[in-house]
């Protein structure tokens, strides 16, 4: 099994190629910082086959680069991005053009290209990294709910397309709440409510892929938000978002 996770040097990318380093025959571990990423490698390299490839992934012929580089993928994950917090008028453009071009531009090419091999043999599976976030608007942090938004969405209708189609690959998306990782130090937040453990998110993520499930929502808080964001009309939800990414700025 040859398995290619995106933002792998840290957080839950790092943890589920430790989890999969005991499943998978081949690695192949892609992020930016190249130092990092050979720390995973050394750590990992006597229990699978590792590959590193050091991209950026908001730069668009990187995307398709990976793709002429790394072939046969029996799963993919893409899992790299980040956030940001703030006023919409106030964040940073350039921020904010880099956090679309990672978090939905990379998501799509790598996406719809591995899902056309994986269509052609019919066999496969994608996880996309998603967020609660995906399910609701993020007054404070516009930019960063909007692309986990997009995610969910071409998500759910690529499920569609496979299921009308009868293939046997599968795609799921990962939706957790606050993560004990380094997106708050990007984000430029502090988050008040209880953040979970990568590892456990990780372990709990590759479960739930390998039994086929598509919605993949760790803990029960975040379930419950999720069912909120469903039952609550937009207005409500957004005036919760606000409040709580407020308390993320300390209230400024």
């Amino acid at each position: 099994m040859k398995v290619l996770i995106t933002g792998a040097s840290s957080g839950i990318g790092k943890d589920m190629a430790r989890v999969l380093a005991k499943q998978a025959d081949e690695l192949v571990l892609v992020a930016r910082d190249v130092t990092k990423l050979e720390e995973v490698k050394k750590e990992l390299e006597n229990d699978v086959k590792i590959e590193i490839i050091s991209k950026d992934l908001s730069i668009e012929e990187n995307c398709r680069e990976i793709h002429n580089l790394v072939q046969n993928v029996d799963i993919l994950i893409n899992n790299a991005g980040f956030g940001d917090c703030g006023n919409f008028t106030k964040t940073s453009l350039e921020k904010d053009l880099s956090m679309i071009k990672t978090n939905i531009i990379a998501y799509h090419i790598l996406t719809k290209l591995y899902l056309t091999d994986m269509k052609e043999k019919n066999s496969g599976k994608i996880l996309n990294v998603a967020s609660i976030a995906g399910f609701m608007p993020g007054p404070l942090m516009a930019t960063y709910y909007a692309t986990k938004n997009y995610v969910v969405k071409l998500s759910e209708a690529i499920r569609e397309e496979l299921k009308k189609e009868h293939s046997k690959v599968q795609i799921s998306i990962l939706c957790p709440g606050p993560v004990e990782t380094n997106f708050n130090k990007v984000a430029n937040v502090d988050f008040h409510l209880r953040e979970a453990n990568s590892m456990d998110v990780a372990k709990y993520a590759i479960k739930k892929l390998q039994k086929g499930k598509f919605y993949i929502v760790p803990g029960i808080d975040v379930k419950i938000s999720r069912l909120g964001a469903k039952l609550l009309p937009t207005n409500i939800m957004s005036k919760f978002a606000y409040m709580a990414q407020k308390r993320k700025l300390g209230g400024a």
